[in-house]
């Protein structure tokens, strides 16, 4: 992925979301015209020129791309609600892993790890399975545990099943709409435990 800024805080969300979208501008222009077997070629084997991945093709760009889009607006709907205690959240593009989760957020004691892809309906329960099969594995010792993803991967009356320490957020990737479930501010804060 081109460089892009890491850290997500109230301070640059909003820039780094409008040059992300600037970015996806020209992207689709390699396939105007295409039908058929060659536009099916283009999209699974011809490389994009630009874009926020240069070099792949625009079936896996696309992919990547709405994963990212899922995070942007995800943390950006956290920081404006302040729903968690962390005015900044590092996160990974795309295939990175370099930090052993797509979000990771630290303030004082209090720490947050979580994982996030956009997904369609069919796949939703494999990704959500997979991701909650980590954050339980290697996620056990943080404070909060998120799983985020696309709001239209699930109906509208779906309810996760509720786990101490874990967050679900659900993400409008064109609405910015984000919901969490359980409401962090509504959970009960074990005695002893630290509140925000």
């Amino acid at each position: 992925m081109q460089q892009i800024e890491r850290t997500l805080s109230a301070s640059n969300i909003d820039a780094l979301t409008e040059n992300f979208y600037a970015s996806l501008a020209s992207i689709g222009e390699s396939i105007r015209g295409k039908t058929g077997v060659p536009l099916f070629i283009a999209l699974k084997r011809e490389k994009l020129v630009g874009s926020p991945y240069p070099e792949v093709s625009l079936f896996e760009a696309a992919n990547r791309i709405m994963s990212d889009l899922v995070i942007l607006k995800g943390i950006a709907g956290l920081l404006q609600n302040n729903l968690f205690p962390f005015s900044s959240y590092t996160v990974e593009f795309g295939n990175e892993d370099e930090n052993g989760f797509d979000i990771r957020a630290l303030s004082g004691t209090s720490s947050l790890v979580g994982e996030a892809f956009n997904v369609a309906p069919s796949f939703f329960q494999s990704k959500k399975g997979a991701a909650l099969k980590k954050l339980r594995r290697d996620g056990a010792n943080a404070t909060y545990r998120i799983l985020m993803f696309n709001d239209d991967a699930v109906s509208p009356h779906y309810s996760p099943k509720q786990e101490v320490g874990l967050y679900h957020i659900f993400v409008g990737v064109e609405s910015g709409h984000v919901q969490v479930k359980p409401n962090p501010s509504l959970v009960r804060t074990p005695v002893g435990a630290s509140q925000f």
